[in-house]
């Protein structure tokens, strides 16, 4: 079982405040130079965000209640949440949040 880690909760919590404002940064600059690339990456950015906040609800979790099992269940919705992303790039539809 794991065991909770101060500091991977301090990295999560980092990782929440700022992948916001890179995913931000990266959708502006990518509507002022017109690039499809730069605006995907920021859905990327925003996917990493959400994995994030996963991660650490899921450690907050095991820390607080000894819910180890918290993380995995967490990862398995994110994984499910990329696909569909996938599956919409896939299919073109990936510009409608931009």
């Amino acid at each position: 079982r794991p065991e909770p880690s101060p500091l991977g909760i301090g990295v999560a919590a980092a990782s929440v405040v700022v992948m916001p404002l890179l995913v931000a940064a990266k959708r502006r600059t990518g509507r002022e130079l017109g690039s499809a690339t730069v605006l995907a990456d920021s859905m990327q950015a925003l996917l990493c965000t959400w994995l994030s906040a996963a991660v650490l609800v899921g450690l907050l979790l095991n820390a607080a209640f000894g819910w180890w099992w918290a993380d995995p269940v967490a990862g398995l919705v994110i994984a499910a949440v990329a696909l569909r992303e996938g599956r919409e790039a896939w299919r073109g539809k990936a510009d409608d949040c931009c």
